[in-house]
C-alpha cells in the first residue's frame, strides 16, 4: 500500500493535528530559535497535547543543521514545494514569519487569541552536541579522560598487588601491572608538571611524580602506584567539578533572548538581534516568550512572571505604560512594547555583569599544602641531594652499591624521599573532604568541591533571600471568608471547580486546598478566562465569576470588602446569592524559625535580604523570629549589602534561589543554593545546594563544615608530626627503608580513617 501524500510533510501532520485536536488553536515552529510553541484553551491536557507534538516533530522535523538560513519556511519541510507550504486545509491558516517559521492556527474571531494560554518547549531536533562551544565540549571531554586514566591506574595497582601476592614479589606480571598503573595515573599529572616547568615552577606535584619514580627505583612499586592512583583521582574530580560549573554557568547566557520582533513602520514583523535594538523601536511579544529588553507597554494588556528578577511568586499584570524588564515571560496575552533602554543597559545585561564581576573579585580558595607546596618540594630534593652527596663523598658511603657501611647513598636518599613524600600530608584534606561531600549529600546537601566545606564554617553572617527560601514560593489559603457566614466549604467548591480549570498560580492554590479538604468538584459549563482579571462559567445552570476585586461592579458588594492585609492576596468569588472571598499569602516554610533560632544561639548573625515591600517583608520577619532584615532591594543593592558586610571582615553565606538571588549568591563567601526550587543561575554560582529544598538541612550543612574543618587540621598534625619523626630518622641513617614505609603508610592510614568519621556524623538537636 503506497504512502498517504505528505506522510512525510511536517505542515500535513500539525494540520491534521489541529484539526482533529478541539483544545489545541494553534503550532508556532520557531525554525531561528529551535522552538516549537502551541495555544490552547482552557482545560485542555497540555502534556499530553506536547507528547502528540513531539511525536510529529521527532518524525519530521529537519536537522537544524538542514535548515536553509535564508529560507527558513522550505526548511520546515523536507519534500514539498514552496506553493504546498501556502496551501492549508479548510478552516486553518498559514502565517508566515520571514526570518523566522511559520504558525499554523484556526480561523477564529479577532478577539479568541486573547484567550488563549501558550506552551513552549525547545525544538526536539537539537542534537546535545549544539548546546555547547567546542571549547565546552573539549573541557568535558578532559575530564572523562583523566577519570578514565585514574580508573585504569586503579586497576593496575590492584592486580599488580594481587599478582605480587600470588606469584611473588616482583616478578614480571606484577611489574608489567604496575607499569601500567604508573603510565595511567603519572599521565595528566605529567603533563601538569611539564607545563608548570615550562613555567619554571615546581610544587607538591612535581614532588609527588618524583616519590613514586623514587619508589619504584628503590622497588616499592605498590607505594607509588597507590600514589598516583589518589593523585589522579583528585585531578580528575577537581577538571570534573571546572568543568560542570563552566558548563553550567555558561547556560545562564544561552537561556538570554537572542532576537526580537521589531514592527516596522508598515505594520511587518523583523527580527533582529538584540544586541542592536535602540530605545524607540517598538517590538511585539508574544505568550510564552521573554521579552528581549527594558521596555514601556504601548498596546495590549498581558501577565508578566517576574519571580526571576524580584522573587514575586504572583503575576504582574501589564497595560499600556506599564514598564516591562528584559528576561521576564510573557504569559498570556500579545503585547507591543517601546524599547527604552539598549541590550546592554538591560536589567537582565546587569545581572549577569554583577554576576561576573562578583565572581572575578572572589579569590579561589588556598588549602594549606598549597601555600607552601613550591618551597617544600624544593626543600625535600635539596635535601635528598645534599644527604645523598654528604653520605657518599663526606661519609664514603658507596653510591649505588651496599657495602659494609650499609644501604648505599642513593638507597638513602630515595628512603629519605619516600619518607619525606607528603602522602598522607596531601590525603590530610582531600579524604577529608570527599567523607564530607558522602555525608552531606546523604543528607541532601550537595557541597560543589572542597573549597565550599572549607569555607562554609568561617562564615560570621548569614543572608537569606524571601520567597523561595524562608517562604515556599507558592500560594496557599490561608482564610475564606462568605456572605451570608458559614457556607466557606460551598464557596470552596465552587471556586475549586472553575480554578480547575486554569492554570494560574491562584487557581493551583484554591485547587490544593479543595483537595486538602477533600472537596468534591461539580463539572463547569461555559468557561471563559478574562485575561488579567479571572474566569466565569456556569455550574447548575448558575452563572459563577472568580477573580480580582476589578472584575466585579463598582458599586456592588465587593467595594463593602476591606483591603487584605500587606502580602496577602485575595480571590473573590460570587454564585447568585452566595459571595465570598479566598485569601491567600506565601507560606513560610515550617523549618524557618527553628532554623533562624539555631543559628542565632551559634553567634551567626542572620538577616533577610529581599526586594519585597516593607509591609511585605516586616510581616515575614515577624512570622519567622527575625529582627534584622532590608526590603525593597534591587539585584545590585543586595550585592552592595554583602560587599558592605565582608569590607568589614564578615564572612557571608547567602541563601537564595532565583535569579535576582544570583549576583549577591557569586559575591558571597559562600553560596548556598535551593536545590528543587532553585533557577539555574542559582545552581550555576552556588557551593552548596540543599538538594532536597529543605532549608533546615543549612544547619546540617554548617555543623558538617566545622566538624570537617576540625578533622582537616588534625590530619594536617598527624602527616606533618609523622614526617618530622621519619625526616629525622632516615637523616640518622639509623632508620630502615621497612620501618619508613610503615610509619608513612601507618599515617596514610590513621589520616584517612580519622577523615571517614565524618561518614558517621550525626547533626546534633
Amino acid at each position: 500500500m503506497d504512502p498517504a501524500p505528505h506522510d512525510d510533510c511536517i505542515l500535513h501532520q500539525i494540520s491534521t493535528l489541529l484539526r482533529e485536536d478541539h483544545g489545541l488553536k494553534a503550532i508556532w515552529l520557531d525554525a531561528r530559535e529551535k522552538k516549537i510553541s502551541f495555544a490552547y484553551q482552557a482545560g485542555t491536557d497540555v502534556e499530553a497535547t506536547r507528547e502528540h507534538i513531539e511525536k510529529i516533530t521527532s518524525r519530521h522535523m529537519p536537522h537544524p543543521e538542514k535548515n536553509h538560513p535564508d529560507d527558513p519556511l522550505i526548511a520546515l519541510c523536507n519534500t514539498c514545494s514552496q506553493n504546498d507550504l501556502q496551501a492549508v486545509p479548510p478552516g486553518l491558516r498559514l502565517v508566515a514569519m520571514p526570518g523566522s517559521g511559520i504558525m499554523v492556527e484556526k480561523e477564529s474571531c479577532a478577539t479568541a487569541p486573547r484567550f488563549w494560554k501558550w506552551h513552549q518547549f525547545p525544538w526536539i531536533k537539537i542534537e546535545p552536541r549544539h548546546l555547547f562551544t567546542p571549547a565546552h565540549a573539549e573541557d568535558l571531554a578532559e575530564w572523562k579522560k583523566a577519570m578514565l586514566a585514574a580508573a585504569l591506574c586503579g586497576i593496575g595497582t590492584a592486580s599488580g598487588f594481587a599478582l605480587e601476592k600470588m606469584i611473588g614479589p616482583q616478578n614480571v606480571w606484577a611489574i608489567t601491572a604496575y607499569g601500567i598503573a604508573y603510565l595511567s595515573g603519572a599521565w595528566y599529572p605529567a603533563l601538569e608538571v611539564w607545563e608548570l616547568l615550562r613555567k619554571r615552577i615546581l610544587d607538591v606535584h612535581f614532588l609527588m611524580v618524583c616519590v613514586a619514580v623514587g619508589a619504584a627505583l628503590i622497588g616499592h612499586w605498590w607505594e607509588g602506584a597507590v600514589l598516583l592512583f589518589l593523585f589522579s583521582s583528585s585531578g580528575a574530580l577537581e577538571d570534573l567539578a571546572m568543568a560542570r560549573t563552566e558548563r553550567e554557568i555558561q547556560s545562564l547566557f544561552k537561556e538570554t533572548p537572542k532576537e526580537a520582533n521589531v514592527v516596522q513602520s508598515d505594520g511587518l514583523e523583523k527580527k533582529l538581534p538584540v544586541e542592536s535594538l535602540q530605545p524607540g523601536m517598538i517590538l511585539r511579544t508574544r505568550p510564552g516568550e521573554q521579552f528581549a529588553v527594558d521596555a514601556e507597554v504601548v498596546s495590549g494588556s498581558t501577565g508578566a512572571n517576574e519571580s526571576s528578577l524580584t522573587g514575586e511568586s504572583v503575576p504582574v499584570d501589564k497595560n499600556p505604560g506599564d514598564p516591562v524588564y528584559s528576561g521576564t515571560l510573557n504569559l498570556w496575552g500579545s503585547v507591543d512594547i517601546r524599547v527604552s533602554k539598549a541590550a546592554s543597559e538591560s536589567s537582565l545585561a546587569k545581572i549577569i555583569r554583577l554576576i561576573q564581576e562578583a565572581q572575578e573579585s572572589k579569590a579561589p580558595s588556598q588549602r594549606f599544602t598549597d601555600k607552601f607546596g613550591t618551597g617544600y618540594t624544593y626543600g625535600v630534593l635539596g635535601l635528598s641531594l645534599l644527604m645523598f652527596l654528604i653520605w657518599w663523598l663526606a661519609l664514603g658511603v658507596p653510591p649505588f652499591a651496599d657495602s659494609a657501611l650499609g644501604k648505599s647513598a642513593f638507597y638513602r636518599a630515595m628512603t629519605l624521599l619516600v619518607v619525606a613524600s607528603p602522602c598522607a600530608l596531601v590525603l590530610s584534606i582531600p579524604s577529608a573532604i570527599l567523607a564530607g561531600i558522602a555525608a552531606g549529600a546523604r543528607k541532601g546537601v550537595l557541597f560543589r568541591g572542597g573549597a565550599a566545606i572549607e569555607k562554609l564554617a568561617e562564615i560570621t553572617r548569614v543572608a537569606l533571600d524571601k520567597t523561595g527560601t524562608l517562604t515556599t514560593g507558592d500560594l496557599e489559603v490561608i482564610g475564606i471568608e462568605t456572605s451570608p457566614p458559614g457556607q466557606e466549604s460551598e464557596l470552596l467548591a465552587l471556586a475549586a471547580s472553575l480554578a480547575h480549570h486554569s492554570a494560574h498560580p491562584v487557581s493551583r492554590a484554591i485547587g490544593h486546598k479543595a483537595r486538602a479538604n477533600s472537596v468534591k468538584l461539580v463539572p463547569v459549563e461555559n468557561f471563559r478566562s478574562l485575561t488579567g482579571l479571572g474566569v466565569t462559567g456556569q455550574i447548575l445552570g448558575q452563572d459563577i465569576t472568580l477573580g480580582r476585586r476589578n472584575l466585579f461592579p463598582e458599586t456592588g458588594w465587593a467595594t463593602s470588602l476591606p483591603l487584605p492585609e500587606i502580602g496577602v492576596t485575595e480571590a473573590l468569588v460570587e454564585s447568585g446569592t452566595l459571595q465570598g472571598r479566598l485569601l491567600l499569602c506565601d507560606s513560610i516554610r515550617a523549618s524557618s524559625a527553628p532554623l533562624l533560632a539555631e543559628l542565632q544561639s551559634k553567634k551567626l548573625r542572620v538577616t533577610m535580604l529581599t526586594g519585597d515591600r516593607e509591609e511585605a517583608a516586616h510581616t515575614v520577619a515577624q512570622q519567622v523570629g527575625l529582627n534584622d532584615y532590608r526590603a525593597g532591594l534591587h539585584p545590585d543593592e543586595k550585592v552592595s549589602a554583602i560587599r558592605e558586610w565582608q569590607a568589614a571582615g564578615e564572612k557571608v553565606a547567602m541563601v537564595g534561589d532565583g535569579v535576582n538571588d544570583a549576583p549577591c549568591l557569586a559575591a558571597a563567601h559562600v553560596a548556598v543554593g535551593m536545590g528543587l526550587r532553585g533557577s539555574d543561575a542559582v545552581l550555576e554560582i552556588a557551593d552548596v545546594i540543599l538538594t532536597q529544598d529543605r532549608l533546615e538541612n543549612f544547619k546540617f550543612a554548617y555543623d558538617l563544615s566545622c566538624k570537617a574543618n576540625r578533622i582537616i587540621k588534625q590530619n594536617l598534625a598527624i602527616s606533618l608530626g609523622v614526617i618530622v619523626v621519619l625526616v629525622l630518622g632516615a637523616l640518622g641513617s639509623w632508620l630502615p627503608l621497612t620501618l619508613g614505609v610503615i610509619g608513612h603508610e601507618g599515617s596514610t592510614v590513621i589520616v584517612v580513617l580519622n577523615s571517614l568519621r565524618l561518614l558517621f556524623f550525626v547533626e546534633k538537636k
